[in-house]
């Protein structure tokens, strides 16, 4: 927001570019806010090698699976592009020096200006004044005397900047990624340690239920709201599903499951027991389970389980 005011204050047309990935959760927030600046938005999805990036970073993780400066390069490289497309003359960021420990460190920078191509042509006007001149700068295009020298984690100079610019509807510190959060990232940890290290699919699912660990191949999600169990059958039905069976109680009370991995009788059991494990009320000699998957649908009989009972949620 304020590197858009920054800029607007020179004279300079600005075009809104915003990031979304499965993983972050601001859309709405940057919609309004392109409104409120009288600036066009365009919102840039991923393409599936975004989440090669998140299985194995070239430039590591933060505290939780976030790979922080790689998504800063993939999402440059979007911009680059989309730079290119419009006629653009160079790219602006909201940047400060030092503000994230995982990305904006000094080097950090440097290193994502460097890997997305856009060396002397990305521009981040609240922290200019404490690195090397770009392009529009030197050229002129840009008064680099009307740029700052804003860094380190405080924001009291950007609150500052924001009343100057009469900015009413100020933002938290908040990344919006899911990534960051260290309970999701238990989920994303354990998804790609699995032998085909999760498809996007598997990483959509990711955002809905409790999820459950039966073995190496197998793993269990149950909903935990009628808004989950309705969208873990959605997710059950797309042609990309990777899960095997959905599970539902017949006579009793209780969450949706999927399966994802061999619905073999030990697996249909322990996803039996969870669903007693997380539901009300149900007879213990008669609680059924109905089971569908692609070729069958059956009722089974479930009671409670050892294993069902002591398992723990990779993240709730």
């Amino acid at each position: 927001m304020l590197a858009i005011r920054i800029m607007q204050e020179q004279g300079i047309d600005v075009e809104a570019l915003n990031f979304k990935t499965i993983f972050t959760c601001c859309q709405d927030q940057a919609g309004q806010t392109a409104r409120d600046l009288g600036v066009r938005l365009t919102v840039v999805g991923q393409d599936d090698d975004y989440l090669d990036l998140v299985r194995k970073p070239k430039f590591g993780l933060g505290k939780g699976a976030n790979p922080c400066v790689d998504c800063r390069i993939y999402m440059f490289d979007k911009a680059r592009v989309f730079m290119e497309q419009i006629g653009a003359d160079f790219i602006v960021s909201g940047e400060v020096v030092g503000q994230r420990p995982m990305s904006q460190k000094r080097r950090d920078l440097d290193t994502i200006s460097y890997h997305s191509d856009l060396e002397d042509l990305l521009l981040r006007p609240l922290s200019a004044k404490m690195l090397h001149p770009t392009l529009p700068e030197r050229e002129g295009w840009v008064d680099r005397e009307q740029l700052y020298d804003i860094q380190g984690r405080s924001r009291k100079r950007l609150i500052e900047l924001a009343h100057k610019y009469g900015l009413k509807d100020i933002p938290t510190p908040s990344t919006g990624c899911a990534l960051t959060e260290p309970r999701f990232s238990k989920k994303v940890f354990d998804l790609i340690a699995a032998p085909d290290r999760g498809q996007r699919w598997d990483f959509e699912l990711l955002k809905t239920g409790r999820h459950f660990r039966f073995d190496e191949r197998t793993k269990v999600i149950l909903g935990r709201d009628n808004c989950e169990n309705d969208h873990l059958l959605y997710m059950h039905q797309l042609p990309e599903a990777n899960s095997t069976a959905e599970f539902f109680p017949d006579n009793f009370s209780g969450p949706r499951a999927l399966l994802i991995g061999p619905a073999t009788t030990e697996a249909i059991d322990f996803v039996g027991g969870l669903l007693l494990r997380y539901s009300g009320d149900y007879n213990p000699g008669n609680a059924l389970v109905r089971v569908e998957s692609e070729s069958d649908i059956s009722l089974v009989r479930v009671t409670p389980n050892e294993a069902s009972n002591q398992v723990r949620t990779l993240a709730s």
